[in-house]
């Protein structure tokens, strides 16, 4: 191992004057890896994770996103002049907004009306339509069909359909599984699990299925809120503050039957990790890796002190700051993070 093999999709050179793919490609991916040091129920343990606030647009999504647009384009799904019209619930959205106008497209966006207002700021800064779409309206099932109805009416319309579309699953096989394993070889190591939160399931999946060809010992855990066990019960089960994950429904790609246990962790309790990683370490992350964090711990306190547990750090902090995340959190009985003491971390380059 040494060197990460190429995109599955090759991109075109150009796709309109001045616009290209393939200057897209160096801004995305090839992020680092941090080996973050802690201590937990008496155990010194380090926990490996992914730092994608590198990415184009300082998300994981940034991956998918552009995969999908390189395999639309290779399909000739997408040409000059066509609309991007997605349903998200914020990170995949920005990510098809910059990526979609700087490829020259006009990206229309429906997100449920509830997500952070710095997601609704970026979505129009970076020039997207935003549609919000109510509880009333059917939340987010509501912007899908809304999207999907959208398509129908125009021309010349593309739906990255992002809970649907292989290209998500095949975007983390091709590059953050590659790249992970690679790094954790710098360090001598082999993973024993990864765990990753399930929003669209791209990464957990994608992720697994390389990490399970090089790696036939190895476990994979998607991750949800404990307050909405939707992969549990099959359908969308109270309410949660972890956004970005646990969309209200099992998405197509996630294939249960092929993944190991779920892992789940309080909302409240991924938000005081997510504090904790902040203002402990200059870590400032989402909740969602907050909540990635302590699902991967959990994970390697059962392991013991000889695991290799992996998971992202799927964006920054910038997006919750209008959120519950900026403000004092109680701690609740069986919380973790009461529990973690965190050491240090040392990062790892991608090559």
């Amino acid at each position: 191992m040494g060197k990460l093999p190429a995109m599955t999709v090759p991109p075109p050179t150009e796709v309109a004057p001045g616009r290209s793919l393939g200057s897209l490609h160096s801004l995305v991916g090839k992020t680092p890896l941090l080996a973050i040091c802690c201590k937990y129920n008496g155990k010194e343990l380090t926990i490996y994770a992914k730092h994608e606030i590198m990415n184009f647009t300082g998300s994981i999504k940034d991956r998918m996103a552009l995969a999908i647009l390189a395999d639309g384009y290779s399909r000739g799904l997408i040409k000059a002049g066509t609309v991007i019209a997605e349903a998200t619930s914020g990170n995949t959205g920005i990510s098809f907004a910059a990526l979609g106008r700087a490829l020259g497209h006009t990206v229309r966006i429906y997100m449920p009306d509830w997500m952070s207002q710095e997601r609704v700021t970026l979505l129009r800064s970076y020039g997207a339509e935003l549609v919000p779409v109510s509880l009333e309206e059917g939340g987010f099932l509501g912007s899908i069909a809304r999207a999907r109805e959208y398509a129908s009416q125009e021309k010349n319309v593309f739906l990255p359909e992002q809970f649907e579309n292989d290209a998500n699953v095949k975007a983390h096989e091709s590059t953050t599984g590659p790249e992970l394993l690679l790094q954790l070889s710098f360090l001598g190591k082999t993973p024993t699990a990864f765990v990753a939160g399930v929003g669209t399931g791209g990464t957990v999946m994608g992720v697994g299925n390389y990490l399970r060809r090089n790696v036939s010992s190895v476990t994979i855990h998607p991750l949800e809120p404990a307050n909405s066990p939707t992969l549990r019960t099959g359908h969308k089960v109270g309410k949660h503050r972890i956004q970005g994950i646990s969309d209200e429904f099992i998405p197509a790609i996630v294939k249960l039957d092929e993944l190991d246990e779920i892992v789940d962790v309080a909302d409240g309790d991924a938000i005081l990790m997510a504090q904790k990683l902040s203002t402990e370490l200059g870590l400032a992350v989402g909740i969602s890796s907050g909540a990635n964090f302590l699902g991967a711990l959990q994970r390697a306190d059962l392991q013991g002190e000889a695991s290799v547990v992996a998971t992202v750090f799927s964006d920054s902090n910038k997006k919750y700051l209008s959120t519950d995340y900026a403000f004092e959190e109680p701690v609740l009985e069986g919380y973790q993070t009461p529990n973690v003491e965190l050491i240090g971390f040392r990062s790892v380059p991608a090559c």
